[in-house]
């Protein structure tokens, strides 16, 4: 088991560039402008198609069953359901979910935290320019993770930690936790490599071996723990 690449779209960086294929999307925003504006825009760009829309978490769960996307761009807060536990749903009860990446006003909303918690693959805020914003769908689709480390920091000291994230007691190895911190900080697989003077391969394997410890669903998830159970601590690097 190896984990997705780490993308710092924000930057324009990335390990290895998604597959030139379409990406088939479903926006989930309870405010009908906001969900308008994004639908015009992203069905715009390149290799985007939007295959749908949903008001609040009920409607995205069910959309998401009959439409089928490869990724859903989730609001947290909406009614009836909100994204959090919409995405658990998603992600618990199909046996070949969609992606989905949460997309946010604010870069403190703890309520983004907990969907990257439920198993969500990154977050995007809705100031950054729609490019920013397909590009981040086109990587989310590819397996790949969408990490801002920054704001992920930002998040995460705004909110008390839970103890329930806490490292579980099967520990990390020393090199192991060393991968982990620098994964906290957004670098990619390569630049974990050549951090640490090891090969690809290796860092893949030491991913996959703290995911499963962690029982994180992906590599934001993993990053999420790292920052709650205090083994990284905000401004431990930019």
């Amino acid at each position: 088991m190896t984990g997705p690449e780490a993308v710092d779209v924000a930057n324009g960086t990335a390990d290895t560039g998604p597959a030139a294929t379409t990406v088939t999307l479903l926006i989930a925003d309870d405010d009908e402008v906001t969900r308008s504006g994004l639908r015009m825009l992203l069905a715009a760009q390149p290799r985007i198609t939007v295959v749908g829309e949903a008001a609040d978490g009920i409607e995205a769960v069910e959309q998401a069953r009959r439409l089928r996307p490869d990724v859903v761009l989730m609001d947290v807060r909406m009614p009836r359901r909100n994204g959090i536990e919409a995405t658990r749903r998603l992600l618990a009860e199909s046996p070949d979910p969609p992606k989905v990446m949460v997309i946010t006003t604010f870069e403190n909303d703890d309520y983004v935290t907990a969907a990257l918690s439920a198993g969500a693959s990154g977050f995007v805020l809705k100031r950054l320019p729609v490019r920013q914003i397909a590009e981040a769908v086109r990587v989310v689709a590819a397996g790949e993770a969408v990490l801002f480390p920054a704001a992920l920091r930002q998040m995460v000291t705004a909110r008390p930690l839970n103890s329930a994230e806490a490292l579980p007691k099967a520990a990390l190895t020393g090199r192991e936790e060393a991968v982990l911190r620098l994964m906290a900080t957004g670098q990619s697989n390569p630049e974990i490599a050549r951090a640490l003077t090891v090969s690809l391969e290796t860092v893949k394997t030491h991913v996959g071996n703290v995911l499963t410890k962690l029982g994180a669903q992906n590599r934001t998830h993993a990053v999420v723990i790292a920052y709650e159970s205090g083994l990284v601590v905000p401004g431990f690097a930019s």
